[in-house]
């Protein structure tokens, strides 16, 4: 493994909605140069969506876990392990969704960075950020699976005007998904990327752009010494600080890519209690799922565990 240790922690907000539909889950063993992080962002309602990150998220993690016993099989057959357990986790919605018909329309999100010492894999479906804050450079390494990037094409291309791209009623539906349907994007990495010492990652859902990414990078650079954990709280109190009454859930994994000797035991934090008490708000940026290809013009050494804060599976 490369010389390179992780201070991971990971952190959840329910924000302004009412229910918590995302979930995460982290596990970043002390002394092996190892570790991985799932995430996941549901989306059905109540009934359905908390339910779906659970899935997706118990799937990967515990095929992940499974495999780590053996680092070097499991880095050898990663990409095969990866799919595998992504699609196992879509089939294991699929059947949830017929088993209990109130759960129809169900899906999630998947984001899964692993790391091998100086190296960097992942997978992803849909549009949770994996972003590398490197130099004081913010960056997205996965592919964003929402009309986001079209939308964007359209408004540099001079197709749409920016106020009319940033407020599109599309701008959020996503192409690809966990539904128990066919998965039409999938992003796995089959090539590492190269991580080196000083390297910030965070794999979060969707909910932490509500942050701009210019806020984001200003606080990875005041905060570039600090603890995973303490970076973790500085980005809750930005988000909260923002009070903004459509605030999605959040949740979220921050790694720092450190010496060895400076591991520290990883932590997960929520928001705080505060936010609980904020009247909901009576408009949502809901996901939605489409299948559209393009537009037209006009933490160190944690035990297994996913972190919600919704209830247990039926």
């Amino acid at each position: 493994m490369g010389d390179i240790g992780f201070d991971a922690a990971s952190a959840i907000s329910q924000g302004r909605r009412d229910h918590q539909e995302d979930a995460v889950a982290v596990d970043f063993p002390l002394g092996t140069g190892v570790g991985f992080a799932v995430v996941s962002d549901g989306m059905g309602g109540h009934a359905a969506g908390d339910i779906a990150s659970k899935i997706v998220v118990t799937e990967v993690f515990s095929e992940l876990k499974l495999r780590s016993g053996d680092v070097g099989a499991l880095e050898a057959d990663l990409e095969a392990i990866l799919r595998g357990a992504m699609f196992s986790a879509n089939e294991c919605v699929r059947y949830h969704a017929e088993t209990y018909p109130g759960t129809e329309g169900m899906g999630a999100t998947l984001l899964a960075p692993v790391f091998m010492g100086d190296r960097l894999y992942w997978i992803s479906v849909g549009d949770s950020p994996l972003y590398l804050f490197r130099d004081g450079a913010l960056m997205r390494l996965n592919e964003d699976h929402s009309l986001v990037p079209q939308i964007d094409y359209l408004v540099r291309s001079g197709l749409m005007g920016a106020d009319e791209g940033l407020a599109h009623p599309d701008r959020h539906c996503l192409t690809s998904v966990l539904a128990g349907q066919p998965v039409p994007q999938i992003d796995c990495r089959t090539l590492p990327f190269q991580m080196q010492r000083g390297d910030i990652v965070i794999a979060a859902s969707d909910g932490l752009q509500f942050l701009r990414e210019t806020a984001l990078a200003d606080l990875l650079r005041s905060r570039a010494d600090a603890s995973s954990a303490d970076i973790n709280a500085g980005l809750m109190s930005e988000i909260e600080a923002l009070d903004d009454p459509d605030q999605d859930n959040v949740s979220l994994c921050v790694i720092k890519a450190v010496d060895p000797a400076e591991q520290i035991t990883a932590t997960r934090t929520g928001s705080r209690e505060n936010l609980a008490d904020v009247p909901q708000p009576r408009r949502h940026r809901r996901k939605s799922v489409t299948v559209m290809a393009a537009m037209s013009r006009a933490k160190t050494g944690v035990s297994a565990r996913v972190s919600t804060e919704g209830g247990a599976l039926p």
